[in-house]
This record gives structure tokens, C-alpha cells and sequence, in this order.
């Protein structure tokens, strides 16, 4: 705080993620003008009372122009005293949408991207913002973010489903794996890449029973696979109660239907509806 003027920040609200972005910043900029330790002082905000916060910024330091006092709860003190208050409140709806496109034109990112960003993505800005930073490191590597490129990155937000999906397909496909293909590529990624999904799946189990039919344990399996020991357990089940021939057909019949959708002959999202009553 200089002398003679009530310089205090008070930062708070329900959006954590944006009181913390602020408060660095804010803290880095004032500390920049620091000259020693003394005008920084840390405090914990349980406990903390508006008598120890004047205090404390009453003890002004000997060289520098300013105090900066942290502290991470709220106190009366800061309006009493003429401080200016910032609540940081969750995001959502177009707000959500302009913070992403702000956020990603930072990264070089287009609002395209930040876009599809906050389709298939948590309403969570520390995800969104990892999410973000993700694609740039994937761009600034010099490949090509195409949107099939962007899809298949995102995906991983919504691993759980594909998992639900990859549980749901064979040996045959039940209700709730289209249920759960719908809500999937309604959410943003594109029936392609969920079917992209469905064929390295099938093409997993496909290659543990042919070494199930070449009589290697589960243990075997494992130990020369290069994929999770959970998901090698659950393709490892599968296998037995599935049929190596009917598991080429289904990947037949996915690579036909990628063929069909990218020459036009069918519609993607009712293309994958029809693809999953026939596997």
C-alpha cells in the first residue's frame, strides 16, 4: 500500500480458478516494485481477524513503496477501509464461450478451436485452460491441428465414456453403447473419431484371441502387450466369448462405413446409429 493512498485488492468468488490467475498476477506486479523482504508478508486466512489485517498493513516498511499482505479469505476490513472488491464468479453460457476465445487468440489458438474447446469440455476453466494449452503445445510442435486432429486430442476429457462405450460393444452391441455413442459425438466429437475408437477396440480383442488361440495366458498377454494391464483384463474377457471371424467383420464394417461417410454416401451421425444395430 503507498503512503496516503488505500491501494487494497480484495479478490474473491465461487471461480477459484480466476481468483488464483488474478491474484498472481497482481501479487507479481506489485512485488516487482519491491526493494526488500519487508513489504511482503504471506497470511493464512483462518483466523484472520480485520484487527490483524490493519495491523499488518499499518506496519509499513522502511524502503518500500508498497505492503503487500496475501491472505486467502475475506474480511470486513477491506471494504471499511476503501479497498476495491472483485468477485470471480463461475462462468457459464456466453461468458464461458468469450473467456475461451479470449484466452485461446493468447495462445494463437483460432476461435474455431475454442470453440469446440467448450463444446466437449468441463465448464471448468482450469480444464479448459490445460485443454488450450494442450493444442498450442501440439501446434507449436509444427503439426497441423485439424479438426479431426483437435477431436482426437479433446477426446481424452471423455475417456470415461469411451471406456462405457468399449464395454457396452462386444460381442455384440447393446442398447446403451448407442445411448452412449449419441450422447458422445452430440458432445461435440465427431462420429469418425468414435467410430476410430470402436475399431481399436474391436482390433485390441481381436489380437488377444488370436493369442488366446495360440494358448497364452492372461499373464502372457500382458507381458507382451504394450497397453493397460486393466484394459488387457478386460479385453482378455471379452475375447473368450467372442468370435475371431465375427470380430474382422466388425472392423469390415466400420472401415466401410469411414469410407462411405468421407465419399459422401452417408450422413456421419446416422451412419453410426445404422453401424451399431449391424456390428
Amino acid at each position: 500500500m503507498a503512503k496516503g493512498r488505500a491501494d487494497i485488492a480484495l479478490l474473491h468468488g465461487e471461480e477459484r480458478f480466476l481468483v488464483d490467475e488474478k491474484a498472481r498476477s497482481t501479487i507479481e506486479k506489485w512485488r516487482a516494485e519491491l526493494v526488500s523482504d519487508f513489504g511482503f508478508d504471506r497470511m493464512e486466512g483462518h483466523g484472520l481477524t480485520a484487527a490483524r489485517l490493519q495491523d499488518s498493513i499499518l506496519q509499513a516498511p522502511f524502503l518500500d513503496p508498497y505492503r503487500v499482505v496475501a491472505a486467502n479469505k475475506l474480511v470486513k476490513a477491506v471494504a471499511s477501509a476503501g479497498g476495491a472488491a472483485q468477485e470471480m464468479q463461475h462462468l457459464k453460457g456466453r461468458a464461458l464461450s468469450d473467456w475461451t476465445a479470449r484466452r485461446a487468440q493468447e495462445y494463437e489458438l483460432t476461435p474455431a478451436i475454442a470453440a469446440q474447446v467448450v463444446r466437449v469440455t468441463p465448464p471448468d476453466l482450469s480444464v479448459i485452460d490445460s485443454e488450450l494449452r494442450k493444442l498450442a503445445a501440439y501446434k507449436a510442435s509444427g503439426s497441423r491441428l485439424t479438426s479431426e486432429v483437435v477431436t482426437e486430442l479433446l477426446a481424452g476429457g471423455r475417456e470415461d465414456e469411451i471406456f462405457k462405450l468399449t464395454d457396452n460393444l462386444l460381442p455384440h452391441p447393446s442398447p446403451e453403447a448407442l445411448k452412449i455413442a449419441r450422447g458422445l459425438y452430440r458432445g461435440g466429437i465427431q462420429p469418425t473419431s468414435v467410430a476410430y475408437r470402436m475399431a481399436r477396440h474391436v482390433a485390441l480383442v481381436l489380437d488377444v484371441r488370436a493369442r488366446q488361440d495360440r494358448g497364452e495366458t492372461l499373464s502372457d498377454v500382458k507381458a507382451g502387450m504394450t497397453e493397460h494391464p486393466f484394459v488387457l483384463q478386460k479385453a482378455f474377457d471379452v475375447a473368450k466369448d467372442s468370435n475371431a471371424d465375427q470380430l474382422e467383420a466388425a472392423l469390415r464394417a466400420i472401415r466401410d462405413y469411414e469410407w462411405e461417410v468421407k465419399s459422401g454416401q452417408v450422413d456421419a451421425e446416422l451412419g453410426l446409429d445404422v453401424l451399431l444395430t449391424r456390428l
